[in-house]
């Protein structure tokens, strides 16, 4: 008969047992077999009681006539245990007994023929009594019963199970068969940390753990012999206990474990991989191996920036960060041992936590590199390239390495504009912008330290690597430092009688004016570029005229020997 059809017996049934009952009362003779009052069956039953098994109970015992109690294991604070169906019970309970399911109430009236008969058992029990148990059945196992276990959920993907020699951490409920709460990690708020499979845990959970995935629930069903024994364990677990494990398997490893690098998105043309002395710049997030997240560089905004293979991260990561290309993602799989070991970090490490790092590259340089240029177009014919002291015209755009665009020329009306050596620039992009002719296109690669260094710049992160995109547009040469006009050629000799232009021994403003505007055009002589032309010759003529009387004569082109070493006149 199945279990639900023993929980709901039918009114003929229950009607049958009423009359029996009554007619027991009368007269207990007439009572020839154990009767069964089933009045409290659980909804779920999935084992009942067999001849051999093992139970565990308590109970109440009373005499039928008067009610009177003879035996309570209540009143002894102790379960009653013992195996069914091979006669060491009496025989009514052995009957009785049969087909009970864990945490079933049930009266059993036990005739005296089926309990101690004509002769009864001392003064506790007189002969001929008919005796009445209220029963309820706590655990049943059997010598032949093995570690069960069900899987409640279980990820999607499980790259590794747990083996023996692993050392694991779960988070368990621990009941006993009949529902009672034995121990909790989630109480305490902290996982179980063991090995498995070498004897730190009870043989049962030791086989019950084995093959679990990270994240996978379980509830695991040990029999007494596999748990605690005939001893039990304190006050919380009776001898001979049968144990219900829930298990959550949060993290697996094995201290012959690795790192273990998985390439989640891999550039193309990559030409260059990181390498221990390198500094680098990314992001992650990071996880336990079941999921929960523990720390995120996307929440702070802010890279970690570091450098590899010089001890400045957990071992795990410095290995991790070599070899890799600017842009990659990786997730990184690192073993407590070579991450934070035994002792975690405060509150938000646990000890011997695995963790689990999804990183993404946006740079990387070396503090040696230089600055890097590509030249991604050159016009066929190029006679004058641009030097120091320069005027140039020039778009660009400047990015990070992982393309954000930082700024643009083609936010503003015209291109830029600077003189090359006038430091207006960082120093890689005036690197960048030497030997350029106009219409070359270039790219061009600027470490930090060429750059803006550790600090950064407005809007731009601490020792970032910048990408800029460069176009010539115009090239006016240049003067040297300090010059503002240079010849071209031979110096007319004599210079004074080429500046009197009307040949009256002085030169005026006008007449200065002229003769160097004269130079300019003929391509004899080149002015400071980038500068208002009236305001560059007026301010080489009052440099000539020394006395400062509108006029400059012969004698004020002469400069005294003794002058020379002190007195730069470099216009002339």
């Amino acid at each position: 008969m199945s279990t639900l059809a023993k929980a709901t017996m039918d009114l003929d049934t229950c009607l049958r047992l009423v009359l029996l009952l009554q007619a027991a009362s009368c007269s207990p003779g007439l009572l020839v077999d154990v009767l069964v009052d089933r009045y409290d069956v659980p909804k779920v039953c999935p084992r009942e009681v067999r001849t051999e098994d093992f139970i565990r109970y308590h109970f109440n015992g009373t005499f039928h006539d008067d009610g009177k109690k003879f035996d309570s294991s209540y009143d002894r604070g102790k379960a009653f245990i013992s195996q069914v169906g091979l006669g060491r019970l009496i025989t009514g309970m052995d009957r009785g007994l049969q087909g009970m399911c864990v945490n079933e109430r049930r009266r059993i009236t036990v005739p005296p023929h089926l309990a101690y008969g004509s002769i009864g058992t001392g003064c506790v029990v007189p002969p001929d009594a008919t005796l009445v148990y209220d029963v309820l059945l706590l655990d049943v196992w059997n010598t032949e019963d093995k570690v069960q276990f069900r899987t409640i959920s279980k990820p999607a993907s499980c790259s590794r199970s747990t083996a023996a020699t692993d050392f694991i951490r779960y988070h368990y409920n621990g009941t006993l068969l009949s529902g009672e709460t034995f121990d909790s990690s989630y109480a305490r708020n902290s996982t179980y940390d063991t090995y498995l499979g070498q004897g730190d845990l009870i043989k049962g959970l030791d086989e019950g753990l084995l093959g679990m995935c990270v994240g996978e629930r379980r509830v695991i069903i040990i029999p007494p012999f596999l748990a605690y024994g005939e001893n039990g364990n304190g006050t919380k677990v009776p001898p001979q206990a049968t144990l219900v494990i829930q298990a959550l398997m949060v993290d697996v490893f094995n201290p012959k474990d690795d790192v273990v690098v998985a390439v989640k998105e891999a550039p193309e043309g990559c030409t260059r991989r990181t390498v221990a002395g390198d500094y680098i710049r990314y992001h992650y997030n990071g996880t336990f191996q079941d999921g929960t997240p523990f720390d995120s560089s996307y929440q702070r905004n802010s890279t970690y920036n570091t450098y590899v293979g010089m001890g400045y991260v957990i071992r795990g990561m410095d290995k991790a960060l070599q070899g890799l290309c600017a842009g990659e993602k990786r997730r990184v799989v690192i073993p407590p041992h070579l991450a934070y070991g035994e002792g975690g970090v405060g509150n938000l490490i646990p000890g011997s936590a695995v963790l689990v790092f999804d990183i993404h590259v946006i740079d990387f340089h070396n503090p040696k590199d230089p600055v890097e240029i590509r030249i991604t177009h050159k016009p066929r014919e190029c006679n004058t390239a641009s030097g120091a002291n320069d005027l140039i015209r020039y778009r660009y755009n400047c990015s990070l390495m992982d393309g954000t665009l930082l700024y643009s020329s083609d936010q503003y009306d015209s291109p830029s504009v600077t003189t090359l050596g006038a430091n207006k620039v960082i120093l890689g992009l005036e690197e960048g912008l030497k030997g350029m002719c106009v219409g070359e296109r270039r790219e061009v690669v600027i470490p930090p330290h060429w750059a803006h260094g550790e600090n950064g710049a407005a809007g731009v992160p601490g020792s970032a690597v910048l990408l800029f995109e460069l176009e010539l547009m115009e090239l006016q040469k240049g003067v040297p430092e300090g010059f503002m006009f240079v010849w071209l050629g031979d110096i007319p000799d004599p210079l004074f009688n080429a500046l009197d232009l009307n040949g009256d021994k002085e030169v005026p403003l006008g007449e200065f004016s002229e003769f160097i505007r004269l130079q300019v055009k003929e391509g004899k002589g080149r002015l400071q570029p980038g500068v208002d032309v009236d305001s560059v010759i007026k301010n080489m003529f009052d440099d000539q005229d020394r006395n400062k009387d509108g006029r400059i004569v012969e004698d004020e082109l002469k400069i005294k020997d003794e002058e020379a070493e002190q007195v730069r006149r470099d216009e002339l």
